[in-house]
């Protein structure tokens, strides 16, 4: 079980560093399904941090957590469901202004179904001692809501969601549900009218993922192709072989609000690794700051999963062949994925993800975490944020060899530290499916600048973790030259 007690001083590396987000982590009695977290922070308040998570069992929930001291210490939020609206609320984002006002976007449940019925906004701005009533932002069948804020306009916000038109057991019942997009200037009061992002030709896109960088708008997101194994639910929500592919990443651009798009596609060979099910499908990640944007997600090009990160430095108009981020031998037979981007002010990136290198039957994941100084051509050595792997055969689905263990991690990072949050089942089984939220940091001793020193020392532990000082390096190895797919 994750420990509930931790220091004040922000040290070393101690090998139960990890601290809970998740009131009920400590619980052993509760055995509840949290995973897919989203991490925020406040730009007005570095200490005010926010995390949103979906709650797979034993009902369908979410929840969120937010805390004022940089992490080491969460406190959970009560949310306000609307009356008569149908089931608890699931699968939220959360997002702050560049006024400090948070913002958290959720679904609420019907039918015997369990499909969106409405999507909902509530907001508070005292870091969550207090919510505003919810207010109703969209309409039924809107899957994958996503909710990012403007980091220079306050009260501007953009939503990302799939629009399904019919919807049958682990399956959309029809094809070309587009993503869309809708804008608000007055923090959620009103909307312009929905923009399509994704294009008319694309059947089958799903997990859109949204960034802002240089005032433009874009919108990450997987097409698909001819994989109806599992966007028409043909594997039933069993395990199994993946859809033999290929997918493409495709990256969406607005320049003015999200009003017009224009696509680009990112990679158009990527080879699934693995199946899942439509309504919660894993996401890409994005990060944007000035003209560079950075894709990353996973693949097994190699023969097996690995994580890889485009970049591009002309606004996602051209992207660079991938780099391979995870520094484990080539077709090694060991499984990364799901890997999560964040880019600290002076340059650097971090990406963090599920890293099954320490176990070849593939059961058993940590959370990773590599760096780039760079523009994301290297990689630094990995660095184990988690303290010990975890089953990743736990979590809702595993009776049917699908185990859900989330869509996402969260990730948040400055020059002198990354924040990882993930799903971790240390205290669960097999049998009761628990599931928490887990957080490390990675501290950075001396704060890196894009293109500086080919040396950074850092060191790793939870936060606020009590402990003698380890310190590591990260090391610039050679250039990698990765070819695009074939």
């Amino acid at each position: 079980m994750l420990s509930g007690a931790f220091g004040a001083q922000r040290a070393a590396v101690r090998a139960d560093g990890n601290r809970p987000v998740n009131a009920s982590a400590t619980v052993a009695g509760d055995i509840s399904a949290h995973n897919s977290p989203a991490l925020v922070r406040n730009p007005r308040d570095g200490d005010q941090l926010a995390v949103a998570n979906r709650i797979d069992e034993p009902d369908y929930s979410c929840a969120l957590q937010v805390s004022s001291d940089g992490g080491v210490s969460w406190r959970q939020v009560t949310i306000p469901i609307p009356s008569g609206a149908g089931r608890k609320c699931y699968a939220p984002d959360v997002a702050y202004g560049a006024d400090g006002t948070l913002y958290l976007v959720f679904v609420t449940l019907r039918g015997e179904g369990n499909v969106p019925g409405a999507a909902w906004l509530v907001q508070s701005s005292d870091n969550g001692d207090t919510l505003s009533a919810p207010a109703r932002v969209l309409g039924p069948l809107a899957f994958q809501v996503r909710l990012v804020a403007d980091p220079r306009v306050a009260r501007r916000l953009h939503l990302t969601w799939l629009q399904a038109q019919e919807v049958g057991p682990f399956r959309f019942a029809r094809t070309g549900n587009p993503i869309m997009s809708a804008r608000s200037d007055d923090g959620g009061i009103g909307w312009s009218p929905p923009a399509r992002v994704s294009g008319g030709a694309r059947e089958r896109v799903v997990a859109g993922a949204p960034a802002i960088g240089d005032g433009a708008l874009y919108v990450l997101y997987l097409d698909l192709g001819e994989d109806r194994l599992d966007y028409e639910g043909g594997h039933e929500g069993r395990g199994g072989p993946p859809h033999p592919g290929p997918w493409q990443l495709v990256l969406s651009r607005s320049g003015d609000g999200g009003d017009s798009w224009q696509e680009r596609v990112v990679d158009e060979r990527l080879v699934p690794v693995e199946r899942f099910v439509v309504f919660t499908p894993p996401y890409p990640s994005i990060a944007a700051a000035g003209a560079r944007v950075y894709a990353s997600f996973h693949d097994g090009r190699l023969g097996d999963a690995d994580v890889w990160l485009w970049a591009s430095e002309d606004r996602g108009a051209t992207f660079a062949a991938p780099a391979r981020v995870n520094d484990t031998p080539r077709r090694d037979g060991t499984h990364q994925s799901l890997p999560r981007i964040a880019l600290a002010p002076g340059g650097r990136i971090d990406v963090a993800y599920y890293d099954r290198r320490g176990d070849p039957s593939g059961t058993r994941a940590e959370v990773s975490l590599q760096s780039s100084f760079d523009g994301g051509q290297t990689f630094s050595d990995r660095i184990a944020v988690s303290d010990r792997a975890f089953d990743t055969g736990i979590g809702f689905g595993a009776e049917r060899g699908m185990p859900e263990l989330g869509s996402r991690l969260g990730l948040a990072s400055t020059d002198t530290a990354a924040l990882a949050v993930w799903t971790d089942t240390r205290a669960g089984t097999r049998a009761s499916h628990k599931q928490d939220i887990a957080s490390g940091l990675v501290t950075f001793s001396v704060p890196p600048r894009l293109g500086g020193p080919a040396e950074h020392a850092l060191r790793v532990g939870g936060i606020g973790a009590a402990a003698a000082g380890v310190l590591l390096l990260l090391r610039r190895r050679p250039r990698r030259t990765v070819a695009p797919p074939r």
